[in-house]
């Protein structure tokens, strides 16, 4: 009976797939917006087929790598052909020299997480993870259709996939979703992610992209208040003390 376990779960990383190879699809026949969508639907079947893997037992090696094989095409290779189709191919040879980087970024963040999946427990990811890059890209196009009815300020959408690149495979560290809400901070956690969520789902066209976005920018303005104190306890003399958190995530996802 253990050996189906994990067909359930194995049905959503599958849509996963679908998911990505439509949304290519889509690119290629200039229906942009659809691409997008299809994206940010990969991107929640990828949330749900970890968790009912994990409450139906049926999680595996095997469901790791089927995993990370859907993420590299929805969550790589679609956003880079989307913004390749929308914006990048205008840039000539700089336009795939981006798109190849970005896939290679991915590949990368994908590979290494893999690497580490069965070390210790992590609290919190080491690299920006690579479907909340896909998700922002993807969720500013939307933003961009909805609010203007276009595509605007498209060197902001270049500056974030190359920004984006560099963030899976630095070592910037990015909250995860705790497991158990048993302590003050996991719950302020809790009731800022439903909130946003309720928000996203009242004008998801609208609301997604900065809710997404604030993500990538927290983890970002954290890194450097981190490497602020570091730098300020080497020239006093007083070492940086990391939190136990921080400690904790030294080899993370």
């Amino acid at each position: 009976m253990s050996n189906y376990r994990g067909i359930f779960p194995g049905t959503f990383t599958m849509g996963n797939v679908v998911c990505g190879f439509l949304a290519i699809l889509s690119a290629f026949e200039g229906n942009v917006t659809t691409a997008c969508w299809l994206v940010i639907l990969a991107a929640f079947l990828d949330a749900l087929d970890g968790k009912i893997a994990r409450l139906s037992g049926g999680a595996s090696r095997f469901g790791v790598e089927l995993d990370s094989l859907a993420d590299f095409l929805s969550f790589g290779v679609a956003p880079a052909v989307i913004v390749y189709s929308i914006k990048l191919s205008a840039l000539g040879k700089w336009g795939w020299l981006i798109s190849v980087v970005y896939i290679m970024a991915a590949s990368y963040r994908l590979a290494r997480f893999n690497l580490l999946a069965d070390t210790e427990e992590k609290k919190d990811f080491v690299g920006l993870p690579v479907p909340v890059a896909a998700v922002v890209l993807v969720s500013f196009i939307i933003f961009s259709y909805e609010f203007w009815g276009e595509l605007r300020y498209g060197q902001l959408l270049v500056s974030m996939i190359i920004l984006f690149a560099f963030l899976m495979v630095s070592q910037v560290r990015y909250d995860t979703l705790p497991e158990r809400f048993d302590t003050t901070e996991r719950r302020i956690k809790l009731g800022v992610l439903l909130l946003a969520g309720a928000a996203i789902i009242f004008r998801p066209r609208l609301l997604l992209f900065p809710f997404s976005a604030s993500y990538i920018l927290f983890g970002i303005v954290r890194e450097f208040y981190r490497l602020f104190h570091r730098s300020v306890g080497r020239v006093t003399g007083r070492p940086y003390r990391r939190r136990r958190n921080d400690r904790k995530s030294d080899h993370g996802q």
